[in-house]
């Protein structure tokens, strides 16, 4: 069985997602290979789109809303043959004679513009990559995956399955998953106490993790300097800056002589990480609430960037997993609040409970469908 990913370089889900799926095939015998969408444009195209996606995420949130809720309100901008379209389709041709000569089983996308450019695939060449599917990152239907004609949808709840149909998404395509794909490490869960000394912190202390997705984004330094205000002694803080490294440096000079607080750059043992804390402080990513879910991590969602990430931030409050608040002094009053109340944040763990892997379920389903 040959399986074809086509992932995108904008932000860490979306590969996290890829790299998820590509391990569970992996794990059943299938030879398995994640590609970057966007470089079938030109390596120069995909390095631009992602550099000003990171830096619009980054520094101005504000475009990045309004800009998602611009999608959201003219659909007709990227309806076939439009500029758009003409755009992100210039590259089928290559994508295609690739998908071709790979002589793919299954090709899956975990972005809407994968599934754009693939749908254009095999209206050109049918049977082209085998069994198709598009696979929903957010708890939410992307603006423009109406416009793709998969095999299969994968979407992270049950209760979405409306919201997608209302989009045009017929729902025998449907399939809902539990939760968003996650690697398999994410589901083998240490002691809290051995996570702790792990992590090289005392056994019986409160922890803090803050971090706010692979780029670094939001009030990161305001709400560090509130929670180490605001919290008792014997809790101890961890931010992760991921690739941001002039939000590292900023930190370092801060609070780098200051014991309660860790920085960290890049981690890469995130779920260790988060065995280790009582306390999740992210913005709402698809990726960052998912893991945390499997977990049974409670979190505080800070709505850093909106968009795609406010339906997350109303899933998981309305789960009762997350809460959030308005302004960093309000969030990290909550944050102390909460740690000061074992059982609410007992009650918060386990209204996240996670019941199979996603990664898995797609991977039976879309092996079937590669079999039919």
């Amino acid at each position: 069985m040959r399986v074809l990913i086509l992932s995108c370089n904008t932000g860490g889900g979306h590969n996290a997602v890829s790299a998820a799926i590509q391990e569970a095939f992996a794990a059943r015998g299938a030879d398995c290979e994640t590609r970057d969408a966007l470089a079938f444009l030109s390596e120069r195209a995909s390095e631009f789109i992602c550099n000003w996606h990171t830096r619009i995420y980054r520094y101005m949130p504000g475009a990045f809303k309004a800009g998602y809720r611009f999608t959201e309100n003219h659909p007709a901008l990227y309806d076939q043959d439009t500029l758009f379209d003409k755009f992100l389709t210039s590259g089928v041709e290559r994508l295609g004679g690739f998908m071709e000569a790979g002589h793919y089983d299954i090709t899956v996308c975990p972005h809407v513009f994968s599934a754009l450019m693939v749908t254009r695939v095999r209206e050109q060449r049918p049977g082209c990559g085998g069994a198709a599917c598009f696979v929903a990152t957010d708890y939410t239907c992307s603006p423009m995956a109406n416009e793709s004609r998969l095999d299969r949808y994968f979407i992270p709840a049950e209760s979405l399955v409306q919201e997608f149909t209302a989009e045009g998404i017929p729902a025998e395509k449907l399939v809902p998953l539990p939760g968003i794909p996650v690697r398999r490490s994410f589901f083998s869960k240490h002691p809290k106490k051995t996570a702790k000394k792990a992590m090289g912190m005392p056994e019986d202390c409160r922890h803090i993790l803050i971090m706010f997705g692979s780029m670094g984004c939001g009030p990161v330094t305001e709400l560090t300097g509130e929670l180490l205000e605001l919290t008792e002694p014997d809790t101890r803080i961890t931010v992760v800056c991921g690739t941001n490294e002039h939000l590292k440096k900023k930190l370092k000079k801060l609070y780098g002589d200051t014991e309660r607080i860790r920085i960290l750059g890049y981690a890469g043992d995130i779920d260790l990480l988060m065995d280790s804390a009582d306390l999740y402080v992210t913005k709402p990513g698809g990726i960052s609430t998912a893991e945390a879910a499997v977990k049974g991590l409670p979190m505080v969602l800070v709505n850093a960037v909106s968009g795609c990430e406010e339906y997350n931030l109303r899933h998981f409050c309305g789960l009762g997993g997350a809460v959030t608040a308005e302004g960093n002094r309000a969030l990290a009053e909550l944050c102390a609040d909460l740690l000061a109340s074992p059982e609410r944040l007992e009650k918060m763990s386990g209204a996240l409970g996670v019941k199979g892997s996603a990664a898995e379920e797609l991977c039976r389903v879309m092996t079937q469908e590669a079999e039919a």
